[in-house]
């Protein structure tokens, strides 16, 4: 599979170093965020897992809809039943049916992880205290309370996220039709924003990755025992530094491409092969000798009578 190379990194990230997003910019990620729902609708698509993780930005600010390792397509009337999401995100018809209080779930579900979305992108806190360990009776509870907004939001900011928020689905923002009715999106050309001429307010840095360092990771991947590894590389990094002795750049690098066991596909390949295979001649040996004892018993028998 082939997909868009998406350097702006994800909200997730910009959120944790501190990046205030303006109301303009959740704005734009509403109608950007809307049309991929409503192209995936169109689809018989539901993604179940909308989230600042999900959302990448490529280099302009754009922003795009990734992860569709939990989406599931819908056939016409069909309905999801499965508990699926990240929780915080999860809308409340989906804990309905894991509480056996409605028949299912559709395309509606999208839209309320987007509200709780971009209310967190905005707010940097999300709308209801809700975490994994958060029990379905409470979160249910939480739903009934109204959502707080903070004094300083535009009213029709928070009309918008209203109509996200809703916690009926009928009553919610199910659609990009419904989406450009709300009053503070009647002025966007969705047109402009389709092809991506609406300028974002944001931009990503382009002086480094926008993501996590990701050497521990690869340090798993790549080496055996890796926390064994890890611990007597610390301890002869402090040996060194309480000597006399200086450990150069070059010696560094050196010293880790002498560790660094490359992986050998093929070779991987082979061997899941070959184990397979002696799977299966032990299980015609064993066979071979059930079959043989049978036959045993039987002459046995045959013989005695």
């Amino acid at each position: 599979m082939v997909s868009d190379l998406l350097l702006g990194g994800d909200l997730r990230y910009h959120l944790s170093q501190d990046v205030s997003f303006t109301e303009e910019s959740v704005l734009l990620f509403a109608t950007e965020l809307g049309m991929a729902l409503d192209y995936l609708q169109s689809q018989s698509i539901v993604h179940r897992d909308i989230k600042p993780d999900n959302i990448l930005l490529d280099e302009e600010g754009h922003a795009h809809i990734t992860d569709f390792n939990i989406a599931t397509q819908l056939t016409d009337g069909q309905l999801a039943t499965s508990m699926s999401g990240t929780k915080p995100y999860i809308a409340p018809e989906v804990f309905g049916c894991a509480m056996d209080e409605c028949a299912g779930y559709t395309f509606a579900v999208d839209w309320w992880s987007l509200g709780v979305t971009l209310y967190e992108v905005l707010a940097r806190s999300r709308p209801f205290d809700i975490h994994s360990g958060t029990s379905i009776p409470h979160i249910k509870s939480l739903f009934v309370s109204p959502v707080h907004y903070p004094s300083k939001w535009n009213k029709e900011v928070i009309h918008l996220f209203n109509k996200l928020l809703c916690t009926a689905p009928g009553a919610r923002i199910s659609s990009l039709a419904e989406l450009r009715q709300v009053p503070v999106l009647k002025k966007v050309d969705f047109a402009m924003v389709f092809e991506k001429q609406v300028q974002p307010n944001f931009n990503p840095p382009r002086d480094h990755l926008n993501c996590d360092p990701t050497f521990e990771l690869e340090e798993m991947i790549v080496e055996a025992k890796p926390l064994h590894k890890k611990k007597k590389r610390l301890a002869k990094q402090r040996s060194l530094k309480g000597s006399s002795s200086v450990e150069t750049p070059e010696s560094g690098i050196e010293g880790q491409l002498a560790d660094f066991v490359p992986y050998n596909r093929e070779k991987e390949l082979m061997k899941r092969e070959m184990e397979i295979k002696e799977n299966e001649w032990e299980q015609e040996l064993i066979e071979a000798m059930n079959a043989s004892c049978t036959e045993s018993v039987f002459a046995s028998s045959i013989i005695t009578t």
